[in-house]
């Protein structure tokens, strides 16, 4: 019997870690493909920057969909449904139409809203008291993804198969969907222990839980900023053409994976707080260079720090969630999570946004490092908490 509960446990990671992959790659697509919607349709920053937010909004209406379907029909249909989706979305992203596009677009963000939570929940709830490392592990899986989307992208674009490649990676999500109808996901441990669950979220007052919300949200816009219009950036250095620029966002999430395949080891070493304190001044310091390199070999190297930087934050931001709220973890991640969509809708918008207004995309990638900036703040006032 025990060999049978290891056996179906096995199957389901290896399924949410297979899923990750696929995640990291559609939600990342439109960063490499940036100079091309721009070219194609002649858009300014700012209305390119509306390709992201239609993406990412959608993404906060499946992480509400998530919410709704998981507590009624459980996490299992949640996915189930959001890989069909992210297979639908990938099908049909490559068409000349801009109105289609929008429309893969948003199939992609509610599916990977649709995802997400359940994923990162299951795998916290499977990591128990490990929670933090598995979930980088995870999260590694969903980096290995976003840092293969961009070279996949430059070689199909140049030997012209980005319509198969995308056919295949839809089909790929399809073929989660079927797998995803045969796992079984793990109870809830926390609602058979209501002391423990009490005992553990007496001390999360109303103020640190807004503060959580408020860093979920100014993280994700950080990272999705960054990943998003690294590219498109790039492209206005000195230093290459368009295809080498194509390759930005690779040097940003390789950084994120690299940190993540680390965070378990350093997480066994270091406390929590004391490493996303670390992190954090890595994403101020590279998205600072970033802003000022003249050519993009320095552009290339400081996008790789400040992704080394996030690499250790989200999943940390997770455990806590897990751990300080126990039982209402998967009640209060509907509203995290959907402050994540926010940040994620918003953040590269608004980059767009302040770019077309105020001179270009150095001045719009301030918007990141204003974000990460407040997030040390927020994490100082609530250090009590977070450093227990």
């Amino acid at each position: 019997m025990a060999i049978n509960v290891r056996a179906r446990r096995r199957y389901l990671l290896v399924l949410l870690f297979a899923g990750f992959v696929l995640t990291g790659v559609e939600i990342t697509l439109t960063g490499p493909m940036m100079p091309q919607f721009i070219l194609r349709w002649s858009l300014n920053d700012s209305q390119a920057g509306v390709l992201l937010a239609v993406e990412f909004s959608s993404s906060l209406a499946g992480v509400w969909l998530s919410s709704l379907i998981t507590h009624y029909f459980g996490a299992r249909t949640s996915l189930v449904l959001g890989y069909l989706m992210i297979g639908g979305g990938l099908a049909t992203l490559n068409t000349s139409s801009m109105t289609m596009v929008l429309f893969a677009l948003g199939a992609l963000g509610i599916g990977y809203g649709l995802v997400v939570p359940p994923t990162n929940l299951a795998v916290a709830e499977i990591g128990g008291a490990r929670s933090a490392s598995l979930v980088s592990l995870v999260n590694f899986a969903w980096g290995a993804g976003a840092v293969s989307c961009s070279p996949l992208v430059l070689l199909a674009l140049k030997n012209g198969f980005l319509p198969q490649l995308l056919i295949f990676f839809a089909g790929f999500g399809g073929l989660l969907a079927f797998s995803f109808l045969f796992a079984r996901f793990p109870d809830a441990k926390h609602a058979a222990t209501n002391s423990t669950t009490t005992a553990a979220t007496a001390g999360v007052g109303l103020g640190t839980t807004l503060a959580l919300a408020a860093l979920f949200f100014l993280y994700v816009g950080v990272e999705v900023s960054l990943g998003s219009w690294a590219a498109a950036y790039a492209k206005r250095l000195a230093g290459g053409g368009e295809g080498i620029s194509t390759l930005a966002p690779m040097f940003f999430y390789g950084g994120l994976l690299a940190g993540r395949a680390s965070a378990p080891f350093v997480l066994a070493r270091i406390h929590e707080y004391r490493l996303v304190i670390a992190a954090l001044t890595l994403v101020i310091i590279g998205n600072t260079v970033f802003v000022l390199a003249p050519t993009q070999k320095i552009a290339f190297a400081s996008a790789a720090l400040a992704g080394l930087g996030c690499a250790a934050i989200f999943p940390v931001y997770i455990a806590w969630l897990s751990r300080w709220y126990g039982a209402r973890a998967v009640r209060l991640g509907g509203v995290m999570f959907s402050m994540s969509s926010l940040g994620s809708a918003a953040a590269p918008w608004f980059v767009g946004f302040v770019s077309a207004h105020a001179g270009g995309l150095r001045i719009g990638l301030l918007v990141p490092l204003a974000s990460a900036v407040t997030m040390m703040c927020l994490l100082l006032l609530m250090r009590r908490q977070a450093a227990a």
